[in-house]
């Protein structure tokens, strides 16, 4: 029985920069959560699946700044301290839900790490706990929650050996996976105000990559699915759209929200109300608008060429990079607020959590249950769901590519679902666990193939080229949530900055090997400067203090070590100490921020 079509999830795994930047309520702390819950669950999944002999097959992309963070060995050293917290905090609360005094050793866990590793006193964050009354089921939670903090440390320990990536690294050689790869630091590129920018962003990502994988990508998220096509500025420059800059790293396919390629309404994330003012970019595109959309139809069901638009309008011209665009139908099945699965009853509920322990004891319930009226967690009852969910998501995969293939004659169709990787495990507690289980459930299906987004292109070329318009999957699907009135004030300082990187690399041709440590530095600040998670925190207003501060910080360090180079005098002490607090991009090259001189006109 031959296939009918291909699936492939798409994972989107990355994580705000928070070396070294402290813990709760924010720092540290996001990456730990993100390790505890998310990459080892997953990691876990993979590999029994693996040893099973299930030949499944996932695209997951891993942003350079989150592999960089993911290989610290400060934030590898830190996670011991962080799992010892969540052990201890399972324990003590196995005597306090049995209605036991609790041993003063265990009455205030995380409290007694806080103060044996020196942390402020604001963290300390745990109550004494006092002695209460029976409650043999949070009992049990508490033991199973015990169990399996130390299922997730000896994974991390003894299966993966403490080294995430190379665990993903050797799931990829395998043939298992195909790991995408992303600008640096998640800059918004189509807001970048140079080319070298963009340049920059995109071969420090990729030289990262090489250096924890062993290989160069072909594949990549673009930061927020946000793309845009080639445009002429004020002064009749040519600025090339995203695909050219791809091409020349050799990326062979990236991926887009559904609206950019059907030329409908934002669906799914990106059809969230905008509120505010926010004026839409003015730009004179290479292709008119008008003219942004085939006349045929396009589908999510198939990858497409994206044409070459700095070689003028000609549909038959392309970039020999090819989009692929996010299956709706099947995404809202995890998306919805309304309809989705993590939003099922048994369900574990993310947002309440004990006063004391901070663990998570209770189901979903009902939409409209308020936090005091849940229920109590029930982990059987959960699985249960998980192998209903599966169940009914690969029925969903076949009868849509059945649907496609008999609606087209036959077409072999791809259905790709994408979703950030921390939605499963850690905001959907069992969400990995469902992603094994569809992965089982497909692999045996021989009606669809399992595929990866490069492996699926290169077996099933596109046939078509097409022109995609300015888009991204924020809300509204445009460049909203990264530049609206909250946050334009950002983008003025970053474009200063590109140019000013410019200019360095312009006077600094051949420099001495101190000045070029300097200038290195530089561009990583500027790296970090750009990341689109300082506009994103303040937008949703999740972290807008310490974004700012970030970005602030940043953009300090820069201008300092600038100042320094203009004027002759390189701040060596400084650019050495931001190393230090940082310590990412080793390999930066403060060259690729060279002047990029404009295309040819068409």
């Amino acid at each position: 029985m031959k296939p009918i079509g291909a699936f492939t999830f798409v994972l989107h795994s990355h994580m705000p920069y928070a070396r070294l930047a402290g813990r709760w309520p924010h720092g540290e702390e996001w990456v730990h959560e993100a390790i505890c819950e998310t990459y080892v669950p997953l990691l876990n999944a993979l590999y029994d699946l693996a040893e099973e002999g299930v030949q499944y097959r996932l695209t997951i992309g891993i942003t350079p700044i989150l592999a960089e963070q993911l290989a610290d060995p400060d934030i590898i050293d830190h996670f011991d301290a962080f799992m010892e917290e969540k052990i201890a905090a399972a324990r003590a609360d196995i005597p306090r839900f049995r209605g036991q005094a609790a041993p003063p050793a265990a009455i205030n866990p995380i409290a007694a790490t806080a103060a044996r590793l020196g942390l402020e006193e604001e963290e300390r964050r745990a109550e004494v706990v006092p002695t209460s009354e029976a409650n043999p089921h949070m009992a049990y939670l508490a033991e199973w929650y015990l169990s399996w903090f130390e299922l997730i440390k000896r994974s991390f320990d003894a299966r993966f050996g403490r080294d995430l990536i190379g665990a993903f690294r050797r799931l990829q050689d395998q043939g298992y996976i195909e790991i995408l790869t992303c600008a640096a630091t998640h800059g918004y590129l189509p807001l970048l105000g140079t080319d070298s920018a963009i340049y920059g962003q995109l071969r420090a990502g990729i030289a990262s990559y090489e250096r924890h994988f062993g290989r160069r990508p072909t594949g990549i998220w673009l930061p927020e699915c946000a793309y845009r096509p080639a445009y002429y500025t004020e002064d009749g420059r040519l600025r090339p759209g995203i695909e050219r800059f791809l091409a020349e790293q050799g990326i062979k396919v990236f991926f887009v929200e559904t609206h950019t390629i059907t030329g409908g309404q934002p669906v799914g994330v990106a059809a969230g109300e905008v509120i505010g003012p926010y004026g839409e970019i003015k730009r004179r595109y290479v292709i008119p608008t008008s003219s942004v959309m085939p006349e045929r139809y396009a589908t999510t069901f198939k990858p497409y060429y994206v044409s070459d638009t700095t070689s003028g309008a000609q549909a038959d011209q392309h970039s020999g990079v090819a989009a692929i665009g996010r299956n709706n139908r099947t995404g809202q099945q995890v998306w919805s607020a309304e309809w989705g699965y993590p939003g099922d009853q048994d369900y574990r509920e993310f947002h309440r959590k004990d006063h004391i322990s901070g663990l998570q004891y209770w189901r979903v319930t009902g939409p409209r249950v308020d936090l005091g009226g849940k229920d109590a967690y029930h982990p059987d009852w959960a699985q249960y769901k998980v192998h209903q969910h599966a169940d009914h998501f690969a029925h969903l995969v076949e009868q849509e590519l059945r649907a496609y293939a008999d609606g087209t004659g036959g077409d072999f169709g791809l259905i790709a679902s994408n979703y950030d990787t921390e939605l499963f495990g850690h905001w959907w507690f069992e969400g990995v666990d469902w992603i094994r289980e569809v992965l089982r459930r497909l692999a045996a299906n021989p009606l669809v193939e399992l595929t990866t987004a490069t492996r699926f292109i290169t077996e099933h070329p596109p046939v078509e080229v097409l022109h995609l318009p300015e888009s991204s999957w924020g809300a509204g699907g445009n460049h909203f949530t990264w530049d609206n009135s909250e946050t334009h004030w950002m983008w003025q300082p970053i474009h200063e900055a590109e140019q000013r990187m410019e200019r360095l690399a312009a006077a600094h041709p051949n420099p001495d090997p101190a000045t070029r440590d300097v200038l290195n530095q530089a561009a990583r600040e500027l790296l970090l400067l750009e990341s689109s998670d300082w506009p994103f925190l303040v937008t949703t207003g999740q972290a807008g203090g310490y974004a700012i501060q970030r970005f602030s910080q940043h953009a300090e360090r820069f201008n300092r070590l600038a100042a320094s180079l203009e004027a002759g005098q390189p701040d060596v002490a400084a650019a050495a100490h931001y190393w230090e607090l940082d310590r990412v991009f080793p390999d930066a090259d403060y060259r690729w921020w060279a002047y990029r001189p404009s295309p040819a006109h068409p």
